[in-house]
């Protein structure tokens, strides 16, 4: 049952996905992480794999940049292809001295001024929340792998360029945003609409108090922290779903 973005058939993808944001990513983590990984999208570059994991079948698939990319990979895997679970693996930007740079966040609730909430179905929410049954699964899969996570208030943004140079700073100070990126707002509205779970997993890149970036190879090697965290919880979760 092919849509006009993903060509794969419905048995074609497993019940939870990792969703970087970046098609290569999905490569990269199928190729170096997943067991005979096999290709199920390539539509618009937009790779989908899906493989094993510590003998559990997972599935990853990247989502693009910003809510609308989101809304429209996510909505389908939900609503399309009954996918039960969705991680978002990405990066962000910091701007609360709270945080350090290469700090892995576990996002519990994401405010954004996108209008995406209110177009897909009329919710008002400025607010949208991780599944709190799936954040402590990671939780506890973070534990396990001996990696530390921070729960934490994220801004989702529809604007990667912003003239403002102070409003993350406002939006820090009046929402307790810590720190920002695209996806997780629409992502979690989606979810809880198609009464799903979803969860989101960042990496601090960049910080916009201490004016530091990671090099492209420094956030490959500061990314796989995050993935093992991923990875295993996806497998876990897997597990629990056969058993129900």
């Amino acid at each position: 049952m092919a849509t006009i973005h993903n060509e794969a058939a419905l048995e074609e993808i497993a019940q939870v996905v990792l969703m970087p944001g970046d098609p290569q990513r999905a490569k990269l983590i199928a190729e170096n992480y997943l067991e005979d990984a096999r290709l199920f999208n390539q539509v618009r570059g937009m790779y989908g794999y899906t493989g094993w994991y510590q003998g559990e079948r997972i599935s990853v698939m990247g989502s693009g940049m910003g809510a609308p990319s989101m809304g429209i990979y996510s909505h389908e895997l939900f609503r399309k292809y009954d996918v039960n679970t969705i991680i978002r693996i990405g990066s962000c930007g910091a701007f609360s001295e709270e945080i350090s740079m290469r700090e892995i966040l576990l996002v519990e609730s994401s405010w954004s001024e996108s209008t995406f909430a209110r177009t897909y179905d009329g919710d008002e929410n400025d607010t949208q929340y991780a599944s709190a049954l799936l954040n402590q699964e990671i939780l506890n899969a973070a534990k396990i792998c001996g990696k530390e996570l921070k729960p934490a208030k994220v801004h989702s943004t529809d604007c990667f360029y912003r003239m403002d140079k102070e409003a993350n700073f406002k939006i820090r100070d009046r929402y307790g945003c810590v720190a920002e990126e695209m996806e997780s707002f629409a992502l979690f509205h989606i979810a809880q609409a198609a009464g799903k779970h979803a969860a989101t997993l960042l990496t601090v890149s960049d910080h916009s108090i201490t004016h530091e970036k990671l090099s492209s190879e420094e956030r490959r090697r500061s990314f796989e922290d995050m993935m093992e965290i991923a990875l295993y919880a996806a497998a876990q979760r897997t597990k629990k779903l056969k058993e129900k």
